[in-house]
């Protein structure tokens, strides 16, 4: 399941939005990104096979206007947990909105890139596995 309402409720009332998504050419650059580390835990020593992991936490911003570079969960699963604001992710043909409450799951076959198309700025809070 890729898409979750926090508290682990289907978030059934995403809107879709109405782009001709194929059309875009994805970002290869971040653009009114920031990103703040909150903590991150070696794995390798909570987890036999894990050696070489860390658990991390994030706290990132989008600015109005601002984007994330087209990228990959390739070895990097990823609950991406949106604080505030409403931001559009590409992903699979398909463009989704996403507003604060929401939770977007990307496993190792994702493949996307987010917008702000809006006025506020974004807030995510990102918890992955992660192999520095």
């Amino acid at each position: 399941m890729r898409y979750m309402k926090a508290g682990g409720v289907l978030a059934a009332g995403l809107t879709t939005v109405g782009i001709a998504f194929s059309q875009l050419t994805p970002p290869s650059d971040n653009k009114g990104v920031a990103v703040k580390p909150v903590g991150a835990m070696d794995l390798g020593t909570e987890i036999d096979g894990l050696s070489g992991r860390q658990l991390r936490m994030r706290y990132i911003t989008l600015a109005p206007g601002g984007h994330f570079a087209v990228h990959n969960h390739k070895d990097r699963p990823t609950l991406e947990y949106i604080l505030a604001g409403t931001v559009i992710e590409y992903r699979d043909g398909v463009a989704k909105e996403y507003k604060a409450g929401d939770v977007v799951l990307a496993d190792k076959n994702t493949t996307h890139w987010w917008q702000n198309k809006g006025t506020e700025q974004v807030v995510f809070l990102p918890v992955d596995i992660f192999k520095p």
